[in-house]
């Protein structure tokens, strides 16, 4: 069958962005009738383009509000008529039905309409019903039907008419199609998940049906590897304000799909401060990290804690990134990768749009991220809440003789932020506020604290500073007394653990044979 010259179109949109345009140039250069309902019609109309009102082609008035104005077999048969099918066409002539050859019609902004914090009732009036009704009959009659949801494609739409004779290709209306059924299916997800949480599903968290919208964000040129092909797709549902997926690039190349993965961590962990903190972070470990006064000052000592692995890292600051600091990471030489902030001063994006392959992002602020995490494994999705440090100080318990002091106290707490963001098993030491040792990753935790020992030491050395009133998190409990063995030896006078072990007295006895306070959180924060 040839394709259909497009000889009658029905538009009904609620994004009316160059609906006049291209009713227009298919009114004009294709002599196209033009069907139009309610609020589109009179838009084209105001634009001295000859319109046909829907109810003139139903012989049935809008009525209920406009609840009911498509809902008909003069609109529906016009669509799903079979062109090739003699029985179709001799029924749809019997019956006064003319085809109709082309829908444009994008749906009620249910979406925005919640976002705003309307009311149940105004929602509930914001849920299309005749619109996803004719895209669906027309996308399933994709053979003969063209069928538009995106005003970005109206200019690609007339070049295929212009160029086909005034008809559309069969390629460009399956395409069409498909668009349809993904944007329907994205459209029924926000509306149950809507209702859902009005009907107090969303207390379950995880219902027994779960729709989640993916939504293509870029293609990427490959995965973790360069024989792996990759795309980063956003959830909008899920997606914060200030979430990486929100974040404008101001400067660099694409990101890449380990770009994205270790930015996501990185911006994660310092959204965990109050105070200016700076995170570095290579390999979905941070490196270095610091809080302090302001944010240069925060960068200076979290880089550091390890320098040679700051290289080719990613940064994230949780304040604006100022000149002073850009500076400091000049003098260091140090290459970077990504650095994410929710603003910039003037100077220094000056200065660091000068790397023409450091990739800037700009959150536009700072907020807690989603509530659900997911992630996938072969034939299925892992969801469960994400894990934040919000657990009360007033709640922990301290069954040490020794007692922290104040400052132990505001230097285990920043180790416990930071240890959270460290891969399993988790030791990390820190000093000054700064974590000058990690321990990640390893398969004991012996060998993780003997690693984060190592490494504070080595810091301490670098820096010029003893390696005394060590703090040290563990994101786990501790099996054997081993763990506190060890981390005595290399000076440590503090613990922050979640405790629960069997073996706790054992733990216990041997903080106090060497001095230790230790502190008890009653929390886990695993990172695998």
């Amino acid at each position: 069958m040839a394709d259909p010259k497009v000889k009658r179109v029905l538009m009904s949109v609620t994004d009316k962005t160059g609906v006049v345009e291209f009713a227009r140039a298919l009114s004009e250069e294709f002599g196209a009738q033009i069907i139009s309902t309610g609020g589109t019609a009179r838009v084209i109309a105001e634009a001295g383009i000859p319109v046909t009102p829907i109810d003139e082609v139903t012989q049935f008035p809008e009525m209920m509000d406009g609840r009911v104005k498509t809902l008909h077999p003069a609109v529906h048969g016009g669509l799903l008529a079979k062109r090739d099918n003699p029985e179709h066409m001799a029924q749809a002539a019997e019956h006064g039905i003319e085809m109709i050859d082309m829908v444009v019609v994008n749906l009620y902004a249910f979406e925005k309409t919640v976002e705003s914090g309307a009311d149940f009732g105004t929602c509930i009036e914001n849920i299309d019903i005749g619109g996803p009704s004719m895209l669906r009959s027309a996308a399933k009659n994709f053979a003969s039907v063209a069928v538009v949801t995106d005003p970005a494609s109206y200019g690609n739409i007339l070049a295929e008419m212009r160029a086909n004779d005034g008809a559309t290709t069969l390629a460009t209306r399956t395409q069409l199609a498909l668009r349809v059924f993904q944007t329907t299916n994205a459209y029924d997800g926000a509306i149950a998940a809507w209702l859902g949480n009005q009907l107090g599903e969303a207390d379950e968290q995880f219902p027994e049906a779960l729709s989640v919208d993916l939504v293509k964000q870029q293609g990427l040129r490959y995965g973790e590897n360069p024989h792996q092909s990759a795309a980063f797709y956003r959830v909008p549902e899920f997606a914060t304000p200030h979430s990486l997926v929100n974040a404008k690039q101001l400067n660099g190349k694409e990101l890449s799909y380990n770009n994205i993965l270790d930015t996501d961590a990185c911006w994660t962990l310092a959204r965990e401060f109050d105070e200016p903190a700076v995170v570095i972070l290579k390999h979905q470990n941070p490196c270095g990290s610091a809080a302090a006064a302001d944010v240069a000052t925060a960068y200076d000592k979290a880089f550091a804690c390890d320098p040679k692995s700051a290289f080719g890292g990613i940064i994230a600051v949780n304040a604006e990134v100022t000149l002073e600091l850009v500076e400091h990471i000049n003098e260091n030489k140090q290459f970077v990768e990504v650095l994410i902030a929710p603003s910039y001063e003037p100077a220094a994006l000056e200065l660091l749009q000068q790397k023409k392959n450091l990739r800037v992002l700009e959150t536009g602020g700072v907020d807690a991220p989603a509530a659900i995490e997911f992630r996938s494994v072969d034939g299925g999705m892992l969801a469960q809440q994400v894990d934040r440090v919000d657990e009360d100080p007033a709640e922990f318990t301290v069954p040490t003789k020794k007692k922290p002091t104040e400052d132990e106290l505001h230097e285990m707490l920043f180790a416990w932020k930071v240890c959270k963001g460290v891969k399993s098993n988790a030791i990390l030491v820190s000093k000054d506020h700064a974590g000058i040792g990690m321990g990640p990753g390893q398969p004991n935790r012996v060998d993780s604290a003997k690693l984060a020992c190592e490494r504070a030491h080595e810091a301490c050395e670098r820096m010029g500073v003893p390696a005394e009133g060590l703090v040290c998190a563990s994101d786990a409990f501790f099996p054997f007394r081993d763990n506190v063995d060890t981390l005595a030896g290399y000076g440590v006078k503090a613990i922050i653990q979640p405790g629960g072990s069997i073996r706790d007295e054992e733990v216990i006895e041997a903080c106090d044979e060497h001095g230790i306070a230790m502190v008890f959180t009653g929390h886990r924060h695993f990172r695998h």
